[in-house]
């Protein structure tokens, strides 16, 4: 199931949306959507939902769409964003907050239905994308999407996620960056970050979100630099 938010403070824009988003669920099969409405940024920010998909209007009040995006990203939101808009000088800014897409209203139906191609081809990407690990006679599935950072203490790796949980087992960090895709950049000796989650880098420190900071190497700043711009222009 693909979960999907739509924040618009005008009530025919959210019917409008949700009536496109039913319509395109019809040709979608066996995938299901299930669609949450919210008239403003803050009822969304407190919502609590771990949306796949959020469709945000930027002009909106207090806040609008732009600074709802901020937060939610600054709060470890990693899902797509889609921000909604009558203005198209506001597209620059959706870079900021890493936007998957924008569209212009009224909706238009090709348009929406090749952003929506998009969004579903992404979101099963990274869903495929797994992590098996083992422990003693168990075994989990973690998703590469869900992994924030990884460090090695010892001779244990404690993988960090996006839900706050850290989950350790034995490994080498050597073996654990073979398995991880290009997403992931070593940035220090210890040390395995997901770039989709990087906010930065300043003082030799990746900024994280939750104001989460991990060291990076002085000689790999640059390449983590390259790394950032490869990733965000696939």
């Amino acid at each position: 199931m693909i979960k999907i938010a739509i924040c618009d403070d005008e009530p025919y824009m959210r019917d409008a949306l949700a009536l496109a988003i039913s319509d395109y669920a019809k040709n979608a099969e066996p995938l299901t959507f299930a669609i949450s409405s919210f008239t403003n940024g803050s009822a969304l920010l407190t919502s609590g939902g771990n949306y796949d998909i959020i469709f945000l209007d930027i002009q909106m009040e207090n806040p609008d769409g732009m600074e709802t995006a901020e937060k939610l990203r600054k709060s470890g939101y990693s899902g797509l964003l889609i921000f909604i808009t009558v203005l198209k000088e506001y597209v620059f800014d959706a870079f900021e907050v890493q936007a998957f897409d924008y569209l212009v209203k009224p909706l238009e139906k090709k348009r929406f239905q090749r952003t929506m191609d998009r969004a579903v081809k992404s979101i099963q990407q990274d869903t495929e994308r797994s992590l098996l690990i083992q422990k003693g006679n168990s075994c989990m599935v973690i998703p590469l999407s869900q992994i924030v950072y990884c460090e090695i203490i010892g001779r244990k790796i404690y993988l960090h996620l996006a839900d706050n949980q850290i989950i350790d087992y034995y490994e080498k960090l050597d073996k654990l960056e073979a398995k991880v895709d290009g997403r992931f950049f070593r940035c220090h000796r210890s040390y395995l970050v997901n770039l989709d989650f990087v906010r930065g880098c300043s003082d030799r420190q990746v900024l994280l979100p939750l104001c989460d900071k991990i060291p990076v190497s002085r000689l790999r700043e640059q390449e983590l630099l390259q790394a950032l711009l490869r990733r965000m222009k696939s």
